[in-house]
């Protein structure tokens, strides 16, 4: 409705217009092949008008037809790209959707229609690294690595082709080169660093982590993660050959991590051979009193070379109290109350984690109370038995590997990080493997054999 009106309206004001130009007084002289004409002014404006319009739409159609053929041609290459750019998304679906060969099929048709789309390519690439294809794969990539908008994505195909092939060595190789091209791709960086890592090179592996942007706030604790980390690997290196350096190193990495127990312990450690007992109880005091960590309360109690029983347990004393607040602390206490005769504190400790369902360590160290407090070899022997089938105590664990002490990478997979202070996975699998049977045997209505 509101169009119409605005139709009217403008209709009326254009007509308006006319009747007045026409209506303008005066005439024109105009003289042209011994022809004389004197029309009124407003009509010679209006003819005029009505003249140029006539000759732009004259010259708009005449344009047209002579530019046909350019329109045409102009079409079907816009056409074409269309179906190039179509054929491409599809393609990307199907091998995303799991069908590499009509992604291949849809990759060549791009190509067809699409000569200087380089994504087209990369995208046959995929399909024929997904087919199996390899030397097809090498040969697109390899093409694709001479353009620098397309080497990164090429140096990608032929590291995964690499791995496919367990290439590991040529794998690496084209990381590093796509880190040297453009340091941004983190698969790359992930693999150098990685590697570094896995070999033990800590200088480059830190510069490398110091070089990467970290944005946000969760980066950055991810970065001064790794970076603690690396300087506690350096810390153990160096601690034996040089303990100046180590020393450096771990209370780095406590800088940048405060509460890190391998920084704490290597670095007490190294204070303590140096006689400096005070700084080592200091920091580990601060360590445990923020982690409970039973090695940090261990190597408390032994901080002072060529100590007494009596005085190693009195400095456990000092830090943990009685009864002990966990499991882990009542463990070290009993087992300096052990070392120095005093049977009945070694008991006391243990009470609270002895009684229901004690674990391997608290089941080990009650076989030697019963032992050296009243020489009870069947209570010893009862207790060694529930030590068998006890849950394991926490350790360091990395992929399924136990270890003693803290190191920095997994000996399995050589991830940076990977071991962490918990009870192993495997413990808890084979205790479940082993009531699996029982079990079932219960479900079937049968009972278990004594």
């Amino acid at each position: 409705m509101i169009r119409l009106a605005s139709w009217i309206i403008a209709s009326l004001l254009i007509a308006a217009a006319i009747a007045w130009m026409v209506s303008l007084p005066g005439t024109l002289s105009l003289e042209a092949g011994g022809y004389r004409m004197q029309p009124r002014l407003g009509t010679a404006i209006f003819v005029l008008v009505v003249l140029v319009v006539l000759i732009i739409a004259a010259w708009a159609i005449i344009r047209r037809i002579i530019g046909a053929p350019s329109s045409f041609s102009r079409a079907s290459r816009q056409r074409r790209k269309d179906q190039g750019v179509e054929a491409l998304s599809e393609g990307f679906i199907a091998l995303q959707a799991g069908d590499p060969v009509r992604a291949r099929s849809l990759a060549r048709d791009a190509q067809a229609r699409l000569p200087d789309n380089q994504a087209a390519r990369l995208l046959e690439a995929r399909a024929d690294l997904a087919l199996g294809d390899m030397p097809a794969a090498r040969e697109h990539y390899r093409a694709l690595i001479a353009n620098q908008r397309t080497a990164a994505a090429a140096l990608s195909g032929l590291y995964d082709q690499a791995l496919a092939q367990g290439r590991k060595d040529a794998a690496l190789t084209f990381a590093r080169k796509a880190v040297a091209i453009a340091p941004a791709p983190g698969w790359a960086s992930a693999a150098v660093f990685d590697d570094l890592t896995a070999r033990g090179q800590w200088d480059e592996a830190l510069a490398m982590v110091a070089s990467q942007p970290a944005r946000s706030r969760e980066e950055r604790a991810h970065v001064r993660r790794r970076q603690a980390v690396l300087e506690t690997a350096r810390a153990r290196q160096n601690e034996i050959s040089d303990p100046s350096g180590a020393l450096s190193h771990a209370l780095a990495a406590l800088k940048l991590l405060p509460d890190f127990v391998p920084a704490a312990l290597i670095a007490a450690r190294i204070e303590a051979n140096r006689g400096e007992g005070r700084k080592a109880m200091s920091l580990l005091r601060r360590v445990y009193r923020a982690t409970g960590h039973p090695d940090v309360a261990s190597l408390y109690a032994n901080a002072a070379h060529g100590a007494s029983a009596v005085d190693r347990l009195k400095r456990a004393r000092e830090l943990i109290e009685v009864p002990p607040p966990s499991r882990a602390a009542a463990l070290v206490l009993a087992r300096a109350a052990i070392d120095a005769f005093d049977w009945s504190l070694a008991r006391n400790a243990l009470a609270n984690y002895s009684a229901s369902e004690p674990s391997q360590a608290v089941c080990l160290l009650m076989a030697e109370i019963e032992e050296g407090q009243n020489g009870d070899q069947g209570m010893a022997r009862e207790w060694l038995a529930r030590a068998v089938r006890a849950p394991r105590d926490p350790v360091w664990t990395a992929d399924g590997v136990t270890s003693d002490e803290w190191e920095p990478v997994s000996p399995i997979t050589g991830k940076l990080d990977a071991f962490e202070w918990k009870v192993p996975v495997s413990a808890v699998a084979s205790r479940a493997v082993e009531t699996a049977p029982a079990s079932q045997a219960e479900s079937a209505g049968e009972l278990p054999a004594p």
